[in-house]
């Protein structure tokens, strides 16, 4: 029976975001062997795809992963030509992050294969229902802003 209480739904929701996360964890690291990207680089790839350049704070903030994690991703696709460092006018110690040439495309070619499969998984869903979980996994990450990842 489904319960009325939202802090239940709520928690139902939790309950499923994390085996959700694990099958698209391994889902992305089966599907992209070609271009042998982790899931923490496609991470990376991907955030600079569409926020580039950042520095690896802001990435780290921006997914909620701590700075050393995300350093040793960004230093994985660099060692592969993906993402070069460049002087960050702003801040001396901390440069900033872009994508190349190549690591541009390796990055649209995963995420067009990905979105293929979306469309499959999708089929059946409203943009109203997209919408409603959008909204809902939103004020949770809100809720949840003030998690330190670095500690």
């Amino acid at each position: 029976m489904t319960s009325s209480d939202p802090a239940d739904r709520l928690a139902e929701v939790f309950d499923l975001v994390g085996p959700l996360y694990r099958r698209a964890q391994r889902r992305v690291e089966h599907d992209v062997p070609s271009e042998g990207l982790s899931v923490g680089v496609r991470a990376v790839l991907n955030m600079l795809r569409e926020h580039s350049p950042m520095t690896v704070p802001q990435m780290g903030r921006d997914q909620a992963l701590s700075r050393q994690f995300v350093q040793r991703m960004v230093n994985e696709a660099a060692a592969r030509g993906l993402v070069e460092s460049i002087p960050n006018p702003a801040h001396k110690k901390s440069s900033l992050i872009r994508l190349t040439g190549e690591g541009r495309a390796v990055i649209t070619a995963v995420i067009n294969r990905e979105r293929a499969v979306l469309r499959e998984a999708g089929a059946d869903l409203t943009v109203a229902d997209l919408d409603g979980c959008v909204r809902v996994l939103t004020g949770l990450l809100r809720f949840l802003d003030d998690v330190d990842m670095d500690q």
